[in-house]
């Protein structure tokens, strides 16, 4: 009955533990290592034009709704004007405006997106557009083609794809000729597309895009056409008719409204530059914790101090070296003194170095327990005794490192970084193993105390472990479950099946 109990405990805080480590990976995209970055693009929109006489007003169309991207961080840099972002229907356009302004005139607008693929379209399902009143002959033609396009296709979406690989046909048809008779540009293109698609009540508008290719200047916006068939929003290339928005396209704003309008000035000009970042992956991991107003970025470790980021640092790595110890002591059948002994001289080795701690760690304990052999002629009591231990200790470890320092050996200072107490402990309980077990089994309990040490040291001091640890402290419940289990664990140790290799024999 108790197994039973254990496993489920068991099962609850792994369950429970990896749950809220895919969530933070999955959802808020904390990265798995500290090294990972995310690629960011700063898209900077430049207004110039001559101011009037009197108060200026600019209006510019900025990004809203971005499928596949989301926004970072946006701003405005301009002198002496004030700056607001307003929303007109799923639109938003930045706006500046200022009392009076003497000759020509530069705004920027920049916003920075970061690729996020769960970005999709919030608005609503538009209604059925009226079909528009065209003047004859177009109007007629507009009719055959919609006949003509209906016949080959079977849903809104294959009617936009047959529509625009008609119009794009290096050899139209006499109707198509005179729906494009006085097209000039892209977006007037998509425009008779667009006439075409609402005679036939499909609703569809223009979105203009603005490429992400690394670094650029003067970019274009890219028209591009939009249409919903009933359940969501379906983009088509107007050159070619394939359905789909490149991956490196932004959305910069929809319609056919004019990407700036001005008020009092005169000469405008806008154009737009990329340029392509990376930025460190917790930053953008921090954003989407705040976009879904997800408070567990609130309660992680990297919501703390600075300087309790380091303590804690440390400390959360401890439970790995206790794993460590539980599974040597438990599994292999390694003996050593105490239980966190091994762990914590493993933490006095990230700061003294692997060889040079071991040594000193060696000398000390040797040093200590002579003299506490020595202490064993005076017949002290209990508590006496271990005080005098720590005593000796101390005074130890002060001669290794003033007589290191004189003869310019630095390793021989790093000796205080030992916890001693615990050392104390360790010389007092070897000295107890020694009288009564004999020197063979104080040895090795040593030995094997400073194995486990030394793997504990190796595992707590890999790198990525400890920043997934720091970054997912909830997988501690998956180590705890771990040590649950290990702890009904009645088999036998590695270490004794060589001891009772005798009673396999027939």
């Amino acid at each position: 009955m108790r197994n039973r109990y254990v496993l489920v405990l068991a099962a609850t805080l792994t369950v429970l533990g990896v749950a809220m480590f895919t969530y933070k990976w999955r959802v808020l995209g904390f990265p798995l290592t500290d090294q990972q970055v995310t690629p960011t693009w700063t898209v900077e929109t430049t207004i110039r034009f001559d101011s009037g006489p009197g108060s200026i007003r600019v209006d510019l169309q900025i990004p809203t709704l971005t499928p596949g991207f989301r926004t970072l961080e946006e701003y405005s840099v301009s002198r002496n004007y004030a700056f607001a972002i307003n929303y007109v229907g799923v639109d938003r356009r930045a706006q500046w405006t200022v009392r009076r302004a003497d000759g020509r005139q530069t705004l920027y607008y920049r916003i920075v997106v970061y690729p996020d693929r769960d970005s999709e379209h919030t608005d609503l399902t538009p209604p059925l557009p009226i079909p528009p009143v065209i003047d004859e002959p177009l109007g007629t033609a507009v009719d055959v083609i919609v006949s003509d396009v209906r016949e080959h296709s079977a849903d809104e979406g294959s009617f936009a794809a047959v529509l625009l690989r008609m119009m794009n046909n290096p050899s139209p048809n006499p109707n198509v000729e005179l729906l494009l008779a006085d097209v000039n540009t892209a977006a007037q293109f998509v425009e008779r597309a667009i006439l075409v698609l609402n005679s036939e009540r499909i609703p569809a508008r223009m979105v203009h895009a603005i490429p992400l290719d690394g670094q650029a200047r003067n970019v274009q916006p890219v028209p591009w056409l939009e249409i919903h068939d009933g359940e969501s929003w379906r983009f088509f290339n107007p050159s070619t008719g394939a359905e789909g928005l490149p991956d490196n396209y932004l959305i910069w704003w929809r319609g056919n409204q004019p990407l700036v309008s001005i008020e009092g000035g005169s000469r405008l000009e806008a154009s737009f530059a990329v340029q392509r970042n990376v930025v460190d992956a917790m930053v953008i991991a921090r954003h989407r914790a705040e976009q879904r107003e997800s408070r567990l970025i609130d309660f992680s470790l990297f919501a703390l101090p600075i300087q309790t980021q380091a303590v804690y640092g440390i400390l959360i790595m401890i439970p790995i070296g206790a794993l460590v110890m539980v599974f040597m002591r438990n599994v292999i059948g390694i003996e050593s003194f105490g239980t966190f002994m091994p762990v914590l001289i493993a933490l006095a080795f990230r700061e003294t170095m692997l060889v040079s701690g071991i040594i000193l760690f060696t000398v000390l304990v040797a040093l200590g327990l002579s003299i506490r052999f020595l202490l064993e002629r005076l017949r002290l009591l209990l508590v006496p005794r271990l005080a005098a231990v720590l005593i000796v200790v101390v005074l130890l470890m002060l001669i290794i490192s003033i007589v290191s320092h004189q003869l310019g050996m630095a390793t021989g200072l790093s000796v205080a970084l030992f916890p001693m107490v615990i050392i104390a402990m360790t010389i007092e309980r070897m000295s107890v193993v020694w009288e009564e077990r004999g020197a063979g089994d104080a040895i090795k309990a040593g030995v094997g105390s400073m194995v486990v040490a030394v793997l504990a040291y190796i595992v707590m001091g890999l790198d990525w472990l400890e920043y997934l640890v720091f970054a997912f402290p909830e997988l501690l419940l998956v180590v705890l479950a771990v040590v649950l289990l290990l702890g009904r664990y009645t088999g036998y140790r590695l270490s004794e099946l060589r001891r009772f290799k005798a009673l396999a024999r027939p």
